[in-house]
């Protein structure tokens, strides 16, 4: 393997020690080797860091061990070029498997040149991404909490969901509360809970919730309905601190929102996970396939076989079909396309093209920096029309003579 670099260190990483191996010397000859661990508490990486530093070391590369490899990546990035290797990419031959031999491989493969980092973030994408994953799990948690209510509330007979769309709106949460208090809810007392703009009839709602009731569940919806508010005072917290993390961000979240189907929260998760320096993607089928929404490739002998496409980032995968998805009820260039696919290769196939493309707008949307602009429900299919015009064009420049097979034109 063709040297690159001069000086250079890989480190194998694990919970509670790290190995570095230093390769050093000029690139036509072999290079020296040294290897020396170090404890993963912060003076042992301080330590190593003085070390690499000592060596003159200008590149390091490390495999990303969980989420070992956070504390070693937050004290060395100030001072030498870091690469995050993707383990399978890196892995090595079988045979003879030790702490010091992985440290050398990743060391020699990053001598040659034969590593391509992971993307890594700076400090506060991370911090903003730490941010929208947590209120993304904290949606989840409430609910299934929401879930645990209806199937209490079904347990006691209690058939509010019959006749409210949401039980956890206005009305819902009134007549929630009085039947957590054990409060007999007349006909009456109704006329001040319903909202106004409740459809449903005052004596359907009474009929409804007329169940079988006992202490048991009174106890169990409470529990559930505290744990409930709970998660939503502290979403509320953690959206304050996205939005105060988004400062330095304001114009890219803006731009983004101008795609169709992403809304603020869609596009805050969008710069956390996909950062706004578009240059450290290929292309915007590079970030599409970093994404995991490509179609993967499965050729041989000249025969394409099904094949299902790549993990990828599964945040920003969810949240791409999710806006996806919002889309189907309008009237534009996205909602067009997914029904187009629709029609062709059925729902999953459609949220998994759509999200594709919607990632691809948003590549260049970041790259240009100029915001979305609706082409119209009709593009592909005046796309279509337009290059069937410029073929029948060169046809005719050729001296060819066409004739339509169509009965209406002839």
């Amino acid at each position: 393997m063709e040297a690159m670099i001069e000086r250079c260190a890989g480190l194998d990483v694990h919970q509670k020690v790290v190995v570095g191996c230093v390769l050093h010397g000029s690139l036509d000859k072999r290079p020296k080797k040294e290897i020396k661990s170090f404890s993963t508490t912060t003076e042992g990486l301080l330590e190593l860091s003085d070390w690499l530093f000592s060596k003159e070391v200008t590149d390091v590369v490390m495999e990303s061990t969980g989420v070992y490899w956070k504390p070693i990546w937050n004290i060395l990035e100030e001072r030498f070029h870091l690469i995050l290797a993707n383990a399978r990419h890196v892995k090595n031959v079988p045979g003879r498997k030790t702490d010091v031999k992985d440290a050398e491989w990743l060391a020699k493969l990053l001598r040659s040149g034969l590593i391509e980092g992971n993307f890594v973030p700076p400090e506060s994408i991370r911090d903003l991404r730490d941010l929208t994953r947590y209120r993304t799990k904290l949606i989840y948690n409430r609910s299934n909490e929401r879930n645990r209510i209806h199937k209490i509330l079904q347990d006691g007979n209690i058939k509010l969901t019959s006749v409210l769309s949401d039980i956890f709106g206005t009305t819902g949460r009134r007549i929630l509360e009085k039947i957590m208090d054990g409060e007999k809810i007349e006909l009456i007392d109704l006329e001040k809970l319903v909202h106004r703009g409740t459809k449903a009839n005052l004596f359907d709602i009474a009929s409804a919730i007329n169940g079988r009731i006992r202490h048991h569940h009174r106890y169990m919806l409470r529990q559930h309905w505290d744990h409930m508010m709970y998660l939503e005072n502290l979403i509320t917290e953690i959206e304050k601190q996205i939005d105060i993390c988004l400062e330095p961000y304001r114009k890219e979240v803006e731009l983004l929102d101008t795609i169709p189907g992403v809304d603020k929260n869609g596009a805050a998760t969008l710069v956390a996970e996909m950062g706004i320096d578009m240059s450290v993607y290929k292309s915007d089928k590079h970030f599409a396939s970093w994404a995991g929404v490509s179609p993967g490739n499965n050729e041989s002998a000249g025969k394409k076989k099904r094949t299902k496409s790549k993990k990828g980032n599964k945040v920003l995968k969810t949240m791409a079909v999710q806006c996806a998805l919002s889309t189907r009820p309008q009237n534009n260039r996205v909602s067009s396309f997914y029904k187009r696919i629709l029609k062709r290769q059925g729902a999953k196939k459609a949220q998994m093209a759509t999200a594709h493309l919607l990632l691809k707008i948003a590549y260049n949307i970041l790259k240009t920096g100029e915001p979305y602009k609706e082409l119209g429900p009709d593009y592909m299919k005046q796309k279509q029309e337009n290059k069937e015009i410029r073929m029948i064009e060169y046809l005719k420049r050729k001296g060819y003579e066409i004739t339509s097979t169509d009965p209406e034109v002839a």
